[in-house]
């Protein structure tokens, strides 16, 4: 089982910058890939950014070149940090980090989530 902890949520201003990391446990090998998914009150969960082992990343489009994912791996963690930049109203929501990890028992990837975060933008 992986087991994630994920920090740096919190309130800022239209504008302000936010950090969102993730640690997740399991050997860097096995997680193909992960990234930070957000929900707002009465929506579907979406795709905020994702990074693949390979380091190839992919954002929502409401995005637009605000935000930055990246991927360290250590011994027998995976961290996943975010740099938001220019966060606006519409950015506040929960945040949650996916990590996709491989299981070679089953031959299948499986899909981790961490609890989740409230990130609020004032106006």
């Amino acid at each position: 089982q992986v087991q994630i902890v994920e920090s740096g949520g919190g309130l800022v201003q239209a504008g302000g910058s936010l950090r969102l990391s993730c640690v997740a446990s399991g050997s860097p090998a096995n997680i193909v890939g992960g990234g930070w998914y957000r929900q707002a009150p009465g929506k579907q969960r979406k795709l905020v950014a994702y990074i693949s082992s390979g380091g190839g990343t992919r954002y929502g489009d409401f995005v637009k070149g605000r935000f930055t994912l990246s991927r360290d791996d250590a011994e027998s963690t995976v961290s996943l940090q975010m740099n938001m930049s220019r966060l606006e109203p519409d950015d506040t929501a929960v945040y949650y980090c996916n990590v996709d990890s491989y299981d070679g028992g089953v031959g299948l990837v499986k899909d981790f989530w961490g609890p989740g975060m409230q990130v609020t933008v004032s106006s």
